[in-house]
């Protein structure tokens, strides 16, 4: 029995789906070890979550822990410092919004959307220009104009607030999702 060409055509059309479904599972096959690398460490999963005390930190100081890889502010604010946070006017900030993440994304960047409490206040410690780690001012070493964060990198200044003052950066350091679990004790994540 001869082929005809119709057979042949269905043939070669077979040859073709059947090579096209090979090659795009073998693409799939060689690209999933790239995509799964993006995937969070088991590092970075196990500080998915961390808890802190706060009761050492006296009025003027910071620590800094580390979340997801980033530094993380927490500074008891002084009354000073945060009479002068509620002073300042929205409207003269560059970036008017909170960038409060347990906040709607369009809340205004005023004092109490920054702080939860407001002498407890919470920041990514990551400039919003160029991922520098800001230096935070102490009475002994004022940084910057605004008495808050300076990054030294390309200058820009934060205030106590940790709100974009001054400078390239084009956003307010950001606040990350927290919550206290006590007077004393807080919980990021």
């Amino acid at each position: 029995m001869t082929a005809t060409t119709h057979d042949a055509g269905t043939r070669r059309d077979f040859l073709y789906v059947a090579s096209g479904a090979v090659g795009a599972v073998g693409a799939a096959a060689a690209l999933w070890p790239f995509i799964d690398q993006m995937n969070p460490s088991a590092a970075a999963l196990a500080l998915a979550t961390i808890e802190a005390d706060v009761a050492a930190i006296q009025p003027g100081q910071q620590v800094v822990l580390k979340w997801r890889g980033h530094p993380l502010f927490v500074r008891r604010r002084t009354e000073t410092e945060i009479s002068e946070a509620k002073s300042v006017d929205v409207s003269t900030l560059p970036d008017p919004l909170a960038f409060n993440h347990n906040l709607p994304d369009n809340a205004p960047a005023t004092d109490a959307n920054r702080a939860i409490k407001p002498e407890l206040l919470v920041l990514i410690g990551v400039c919003t220009h160029l991922g520098c780690t800001p230096t935070v001012a102490t009475p002994t070493a004022p940084q910057g104009e605004y008495g808050g964060w300076l990054c030294h990198c390309h200058g820009s200044q934060y205030d106590t607030s940790g709100r974009i003052r001054k400078g390239p950066a084009p956003r307010n350091l950001e606040v990350p999702p927290y919550s206290f679990l006590s007077d004393t004790r807080i919980k990021v994540g």
